[in-house]
């Protein structure tokens, strides 16, 4: 027996029909056997009761025509019927929709709170809220007590549910969420690593933190280009970050660009991340594109693209068009977890400032005593990786402001060191993919007596073929050099190729710190 909507659809269709088919048959022919009465006149009926007589056909046009006006009114009132039967939340009772919200999770109600102004008060409930809240934070009680606890948790007597203002418990979720996912990343980050003086497991608290980076291209207009990362590749002491894309914005309409850390609100223990979860952004570093070959300095290029390379480790990949084809940035993991979360998205993360601990035994305090780590490499191939200590600097060799560490000496050969592999910097962008030559990404770290950081970057370099030949009759090939400076230092290294081995071989390289920042440090007064 048909009952509900389909009863009510089959009763309508019926009384539909009914008049159709008085409208369509002859006189005399019955409305469910259109058979059994032959039309007048001698003639024959076909299955659908209509009669194959010429004057019976006169009126065959004016039915079909009745016949298409209520299977139109049927058709309208169907329809009629499927909308009327969505559901209309906003008459549905609140208690029944609070029951419904009481199922989802942290992040689902945050969802359903952007919604609007009515899901975001009830989303706010503070029930659901201190219900959460109090799994995820409340001591555990034993296993006899487990049901009480939780009947007394959700029950609206408690003062905590009537006393707080609505949203009260979210905050307190959330907030206590935060500091806990930080307190997690601090014990992750404590080993450290004797070599590089920076934490053993920075790229595991990347994974687990969810960070990603983000860019936000800016144009002329105010409009922002927002653009996530594409690639990541993990290196011993940085990570690179890549954007490629088929389509740019036009780079004579854009003024500005900013790299973002990106980490979830909420740390879920889900695999699975939805795209559109809450988020926060920490602004790690913002550059000017208005004059983009004035700002940056050309390092490379090859048959397609040219390489510009900017502070801070960014480089932007342009075509022989000039316009965008990817961007490149070389992070380095010194207070790299910091830098990506602690900040706003218009303040960047500035650390506490080290106190300078005296020393007036030493004369020579701040000049020695130093441990430098350095990684050249490109996308996932090492050239070079090694560690270099007791570095030190005589007082003779202070001059224009700069302290001067010898690393490498080209009159020592036993410190030359060759580099391993085809040098170049690699780059792609989904479609195209190229090498430029004598380019690639040079790691420092650079740690100070009490092994703690005191230089660190990550920056694209390239080596510049030198006008005059090596001065070492054991180097015949053409020599080649390469500097870096920034406000902590400089870098000067010195290569040669080597036909013999078909390979390039540091003969030479030197730090200079600067005493300014040295003085600064160590309390000292260089």
């Amino acid at each position: 027996m048909a009952t509900g909507r389909g009863w009510i659809l089959r009763q309508h269709s019926l009384g539909v029909s009914r008049p159709l088919a008085a409208a369509i048959r002859p006189p005399g022919v019955g409305l469910r056997s259109p058979f059994l009465v032959a039309p007048p006149g001698g003639g024959s009926w076909s299955a659908a009761g209509c009669p194959f007589r010429d004057s019976a056909m006169s009126d065959y046009p004016a039915a079909m025509q009745l016949k298409k006006t209520h299977t139109r009114r049927v058709c309208t009132r169907s329809t009629s019927i499927k909308s009327n039967s969505a559901i209309d939340f906003d008459r549905m009772p609140s208690e029944i929709l609070l029951k419904i919200l009481s199922y989802l999770n942290a992040e689902s109600l945050l969802f359903i709170g952007c919604v609007n102004k009515s899901f975001y008060h009830l989303s706010n409930d503070n029930t659901i809220w201190f219900k959460i809240y109090s799994k995820s934070f409340l001591p555990k009680r034993k296993k006899w007590r487990t049901e009480s606890a939780q009947k007394s948790a959700v029950s609206l007597n408690l003062p905590e549910l009537q006393d707080r203002e609505s949203g009260y418990w979210k905050k307190e979720y959330i907030m206590k969420k935060i500091a806990a996912g930080k307190a997690d990343l601090i014990q992750l980050l404590k080993p450290i690593n004797t070599c590089t003086g920076l934490p053993l497991k920075t790229k595991e608290a990347i994974k687990i933190s969810g960070l990603k980076w983000m860019v936000i291209l800016k144009d002329r207009n105010g409009k922002q280009h927002v653009l996530e990362q594409t690639d990541i590749s993990y290196n011993e002491t940085s990570v690179t970050v890549y954007w490629n894309y088929l389509k740019w914005p036009c780079l004579d309409t854009l003024s500005g660009l900013q790299i973002f850390g990106v980490t979830p609100i909420l740390l879920s223990d889900s695999k699975v991340h939805p795209k559109n979860r809450p988020l926060q952004r920490s602004l790690i570093s913002e550059y000017d594109l208005g004059n983009l070959t004035a700002n940056a300095k050309m390092i490379g290029c090859d048959a397609l693209v040219e390489l510009y390379c900017f502070d801070q480790g960014l480089l932007v990949g342009l075509w022989k068009k000039s316009e965008i084809a990817f961007i490149m940035a070389c992070l380095h993991y010194h207070q790299l977890i910091e830098r990506s979360t602690l900040g706003s998205a218009t303040v960047r993360y500035a650390a506490a400032p080290d106190k300078a601990i005296l020393d007036d035994i030493d004369p020579e305090y701040g000049m020695h005593g130093y441990q430098l780590h350095i990684d050249l490499h490109s996308r996932g191939n090492t050239y070079m990786c090694g560690t270099f200590r007791s570095l030190f600097c005589k007082k003779d060799c202070i001059r224009n402001g700069y302290l001067r560490f010898t690393v490498i000496s080209y009159k020592k050969m036993a410190q030359h060191l060759p580099l391993v592999g085809n040098i170049g910097l690699s780059w792609s962008t989904g479609v195209f993919e190229g090498n430029v030559q004598n380019c690639f990404i040079m790691d420092v770290t650079l740690l100070d007596d009490s092994q703690k950081p005191y230089w660190c970057f990550s920056a694209p370099v390239n080596m510049v073929l030198s006008p005059k030949p090596s001065s070492l009759y054991q180097y015949l090939g053409p020599s080649y050099y390469l500097n870096y400076m920034d406000l902590t230092g400089k870098v000067h290294m010195e290569l040669v190729w080597m036909e013999e081995t078909n390979e390039y071989c540091i003969i030479n390289l030197v730090l200079y710190l600067s005493t300014e920042k040295v003085n600064s440090w160590f309390g000292t007064n260089y």
